[in-house]
């Protein structure tokens, strides 16, 4: 590679004037569909914010730094970035184990190796996520989401994320423990008030932002009533500096694990909301790599003003392209709006109560689940079936990355099983008028991929053929060979060769040719002459040997 290909790969990574080459043309409806989507944003930013066991605050700084450096260092047009769901999932048990001060360094870790990932061109690798593993990775997030919810519904003195279960559904049980009854009926009617003007807003005009409107209703009702549920409370008036974490070799050696496994999330669900994306609209280029560096960064930057580690967020970037978003300007502006709020209005903000977040969140969570896909899945093959259904209950019962990879191996395991059994060994009949002696040959067309899964099955198919005196192979219909593939198609001639079989090969295609002389096939031949391009050929050249034989006996 030379100095040149490097700094050219390298600028292909890098923001530059190209990126808003339309944004003449598209900086009206960017910049409608950036303030739709700050509002959208606020009340998830700051329910994730909480829910993660940190503060409301770092859900809206996390959504202002990372939304806005995403946006412009990222590969996607139209993604927004920030504080989600699934992010909040991988927190709960990393802030129960190590604290809240633990967060930023991990975010930092995680930002550093997903940049690490992008400039090694590891983008392309969410194309082999199957889409049943996507599906059952997205049903157990909304579950555990909804679950994480419940502990503030039950009591006002909601645990510490410390005091949590590392397992959402545990922690929504163990706090049945501690249930006040009066409470949680205030509780769940903040909930069906939000849930309530989430589904009906909509309705009324297609820009009502449902949840915002629900957050402000439950919000006066509260001020006005009087309610015990516990606010967010006092809110920073200004955005902090940027400082560096705390960092130790001890610190840095407990983390490296969960960094891992944030990044891993971090870099999975933001090329997954990039690639939905491209799918709703004329969106322009996505480059993978590049979405991979920028999401690293907002994740540094992030962990410099105290937030926590963001990722590509579905909803938000369909309310964007849906809004009318082609630039990065419309992510831009989001953050903006966002920025305006912990300027101007962290007063009000502070005042609303965790119930109506929470509802927020479960009307989110259920929303995740779409029943048409679930029911489309489960009717599927059998083997996509359970591999939906197993990323689910892993994701629930156990941890995301796992489940994801759990779920990948399966597919790739069935997958490969299948490609197995398309290979097979097919005796055909010799073309033209029946000769003397067609009976001691046999014409055996080998089809479908000879690899590393099926080659013990051709093998067996040819070794079972017995009573000739010539044996043909067709290869013209291999569409796929691997090493083991080619070693044991090597063994196949050995083994015929040995029991006085001659072996003839007819229609080694061009890109197998190598791979057979490396491992040997072609040496194993009898003769060079043996190798034929033609059918006719080489049936021609199997009864001439076959009546050499005869005459010789």
């Amino acid at each position: 590679m030379t100095w040149a290909s490097v700094r050219s790969s390298a600028r292909a990574l890098l923001p530059s004037r190209g990126d808003y080459a339309h944004a003449g043309r598209t900086w009206r409806g960017d910049l409608l569909a950036g303030l739709t989507v700050g509002i959208v944003a606020l009340p998830l930013a700051l329910g994730f914010g909480v829910s993660s066991g940190l503060s409301a605050e770092a859900g809206l700084i996390t959504a202002v730094v990372a939304g806005f450096l995403a946006a412009v260092f990222g590969g996607s047009q139209v993604q927004v970035s920030g504080p989600t769901g699934a992010m909040v999932v991988v927190l709960v048990p990393i802030v129960a184990a190590h604290g809240v001060g633990a967060v930023a360094v991990v975010s930092l870790l995680a930002g550093v190796i997903v940049v690490v990932a992008g400039v090694l061109r590891l983008g392309r690798a969410v194309s082999f996520i199957p889409w049943p593993v996507i599906e059952g990775f997205t049903l157990g997030i909304g579950v555990i989401i909804f679950a994480q919810q419940i502990p503030a519904l039950v009591s006002p003195h909601t645990p510490a994320a410390s005091e949590h279960s590392s397992n959402a559904l545990v922690a929504a049980a163990q706090s049945l423990a501690g249930l006040d009854p009066a409470y949680l009926l205030w509780a769940l009617g903040a909930v069906a008030v939000v849930a309530a003007c989430m589904l009906i807003a909509p309705r009324v005009h297609r820009a009502l932002p449902g949840s915002l409107v629900g957050i402000v209703v439950v919000t006066l009702l509260c001020i006005v009533l009087p309610a015990p549920l516990a606010r967010i409370g006092a809110l920073p008036a200004s955005f902090p500096a940027p400082t560096l974490p705390t960092l130790d070799v001890a610190t840095l050696g407990a983390l490296v694990a969960p960094a891992l496994t944030v990044g891993a999330l971090a870099a999975i669900e933001s090329l997954l909301s990039a690639r939905v994306a491209t799918t709703l609209a004329d969106t322009g280029p996505f480059d993978p790599d590049r979405e991979l560096v920028g999401q690293g960064l907002a994740s540094i930057g992030s962990a410099l003003f105290g937030g926590m580690p963001a990722t590509g967020a579905i909803a938000r970037t369909a309310v964007n392209v849906r809004s009318g978003g082609r630039s990065r300007i419309a992510a831009i502006v989001h953050a903006v709006v966002l920025l305006a709020v912990v300027l101007v209005a962290s007063g009000p903000v502070g005042a609303i109560p965790l119930a109506a977040l929470a509802g927020v969140l479960m009307v989110t969570a259920v929303r995740m689940v779409h029943l048409g896909t679930v029911r489309a899945l489960l009717r599927s093959t059998r083997a996509d079936a359970v591999a939906f259904v197993a990323t689910a209950v892993i994701t629930v019962s156990f941890d995301l990355i796992v489940a994801v990879a759990i779920g990948v191996v399966f597919a790739g395991i069935v997958a490969v099983r299948g490609l197995a059994r398309a290979s097979s060994v097919r005796r055909e009949p010799l073309a033209g008028p029946a000769q003397p002696g067609d009976g001691r040959i046999a014409v055996l067309c080998i089809e479908g991929p000879l690899f590393f899964a099926g080659a013990d099955r051709v093998r067996a198919a040819v070794d079972a053929v017995d009573g000739v005196d010539v044996v043909i192979l067709r290869m013209s219909r291999v569409e796929l060979v691997d090493a083991t593939g080619a070693r044991a198609l090597e063994e196949i001639v050995h083994s015929l060769e040995r029991r006085g079989v001659t072996v003839l090969i007819k229609g080694i295609q061009p890109q197998h040719d190598s791979l057979f002389r490396t491992v040997g096939v072609l040496a194993a031949l009898r003769h060079h002459n043996h190798l034929f391009d033609d059918l006719p050929s080489a049936i021609a050249h199997a009864r001439s040997h076959v009546r050499r034989e005869t005459a010789t006996a």
